[in-house]
């Protein structure tokens, strides 16, 4: 359905206004002869103030060629006002029946609030779209990380209960394992889905930074060690604001990260403070990421081509919504080796009393080594 009932207002409107503004013009006229006839009766400009009849014509005729005018106009203003009007209500209505591709067009771009609320649609049209195509990709990223762990749970819980394996203490680590990684799966789909939706809350306190890094550290040191990477520690802040469980849990997939893809050698860990921002900097020694893939580092399930091993791609995407969580952002770029960087940067909250004295850098020959 077009929008007549519009097109007709805008019309009637028009010549309601031309019409108005003869009527105006006649009667003030005949005021004014009333006027003239009253103070200057000696004096008149016109031998009778009643019209003759070439008047009475010339008065029809202009307001008959004025009223015509006026139609003419509205029609054309209301075709141009009601073109991407009509062409919105049509995207609108495909987009209800589920066509997320509709946009409407606004061919004339001087009528600025009928092209805005256009280009407004077709703005909030590309986002409902992205946001779909998201979805759908989430959904079927989702169910692939949990179809390999359950295939294996369900597998190895069957051949228990057919009598196929024996019931070891090797079978039910194995399942422990499974399920661990499971759990930790669901704790990412968490974590990136409450930084998705604003709803990612953070305990920010001063903890001691520094403590928090070794235990981390010492915590994955064998699963490091075991890939052939050494932690390297250069710890020139030991104390921060921040959620000492949250930065654990980033540091943690980093390093993960780190053990997954990175090659032998050492894995230096920093800490600075620079212009008022906390930073938290992990460095491998190689193969690096390729350059184009660099922006999709922090997207969730994105994995680059040339990774080794593999994962669930969630890992980076956590650590990219805990930075956001405590007002920051993380970063990733080449290192000036061959590896890659790493960083999360938040902000140094005065009112909670951080100091740190200046300390000279370090080198890495120099850095503390990691304790349990």
């Amino acid at each position: 359905m077009k929008l007549v009932g519009l097109s007709r207002r805008i019309a009637l409107s028009m010549m309601a206004m031309a019409l108005g503004a003869i009527l105006l013009v006649v009667t003030t006229s005949y005021a004014f002869y009333s006027l003239w006839e009253q103070y200057w009766p000696d004096n008149p400009p016109t031998e009778s103030i009643v019209p003759t009849g070439p008047e009475w014509a010339w008065l029809i005729a202009t307001t008959l060629a004025s009223l015509g005018l006026a139609a003419v106009l509205a029609v054309n203003l209301s075709r141009r006002i009601l073109a991407p009007l009509n062409s919105l209500t049509e995207a609108i209505r495909r987009v209800a029946q589920g066509d997320l591709s509709a946009r409407a067009s606004a061919d004339d771009r001087s009528l600025g609030e009928a092209t805005q609320l256009v280009d407004d649609f077709n703005l909030l049209a590309d986002k409902l779209q992205r946001m779909s195509k998201e979805q759908v990709f989430w959904n079927a990223a989702i169910a692939h990380e949990l179809r390999t762990p359950v295939t294996i749970l369900r597998g190895r819980l069957h051949g228990l209960a057919e009598g196929v394996f024996a019931p070891e203490e090797a079978q039910f680590r194995s399942l422990l394992l499974q399920v661990e990684g499971l759990n930790q799966l669901i704790e990412d789909l968490r974590v990136v889905s409450l930084a998705e939706s604003g709803h990612l809350d953070v305990r920010v306190q001063q903890v001691d930074l520094g403590a928090e890094i070794r235990s981390v550290v010492g915590l994955v040191a064998a699963s490091l060690a075991k890939a052939g990477l050494r932690p390297i520690l250069d710890l020139q802040v030991q104390h921060a604001c921040c959620d000492p469980a949250r930065i654990r849990q980033a540091l943690l997939a980093i390093l993960e990260n780190a053990r997954k893809h990175a090659v032998p050698g050492t894995i230096r860990v920093l800490t600075r403070l620079d212009d008022g921002q906390f930073r938290l900097i992990v460095v491998d020694e190689g193969p690096g990421i390729a350059e184009d893939f660099l922006p999709h580092v922090f997207t969730a399930f994105r994995r680059s081509p040339q990774a080794r091993g593999s994962g669930s791609g969630l890992g980076l995407a956590v650590v990219a919504a805990i930075a956001q969580a405590h007002g920051g952002q993380a970063k990733c770029y080449p290192s000036p080796e061959t590896g890659t960087t790493f960083e999360m940067c938040w902000p140094h909250h005065d009112d909670l009393g951080v100091t740190e004295p200046p300390r000279a850098p370090q080198s890495p020959s120099a850095a503390e080594p990691p304790r349990d």
